[in-house]
């Protein structure tokens, strides 16, 4: 059963630590919103609706490839098709409407050797895009918490 972490201050340092985008890589295969509850998308509102989630992935998404740490990773990825299932992830994990149909994020990542160093490198690019997007901290944090769980299934190398 996934957990949200409340205390951002705590989460802050326990992801600059842990790295954690994210996607990232790539992807987010986290913990819906139980739907049989009331939706609180607050997060998902802050963030811009699906069109700022989008707007952020098109420009996290580019600099992944871009950077030379997780260049690659994404040597044989379809960039459109990635912004597409990132912003279908983090729209659903942040309380939105999508829905996400890519592959566990355990699948997606099995076949790479990633090392958390791999993964931390993938937060800081979410993170500056965020930052570029003007998103306040505290949202960036709420995002960052509810995405860091991901680590587990992402980072294949220890």
């Amino acid at each position: 059963m996934c957990r949200r972490p409340e205390n951002t201050m705590a989460i802050s340092s326990t992801l600059r630590r842990l790295a954690a985008p994210a996607v990232l890589a790539v992807a987010f295969g986290l913990c819906p919103p139980a739907r049989a509850q009331a939706v609180d998308d607050a997060l998902y509102q802050a963030l811009g609706q699906r069109a700022g989630i989008a707007a952020l992935m098109a420009d996290v998404v580019p600099r992944l490839k871009a950077d030379s740490r997780l260049a690659p990773f994404f040597e044989k990825t379809n960039l459109d098709e990635l912004a597409r299932h990132l912003t279908d992830q983090v729209c659903l994990v942040a309380g939105g409407p999508c829905k996400y149909e890519g592959v566990d994020m355990k699948t997606a990542h099995a076949d790479f050797d990633i090392r958390p160093r791999d993964f931390n490198a993938l937060v800081e690019v979410l993170q500056l895009g965020m930052e570029r997007r003007g998103l306040p901290f505290q949202v960036q944090n709420r995002l960052l918490a509810r995405l860091a769980p991901m680590h587990r299934d992402v980072i294949t190398l220890r």
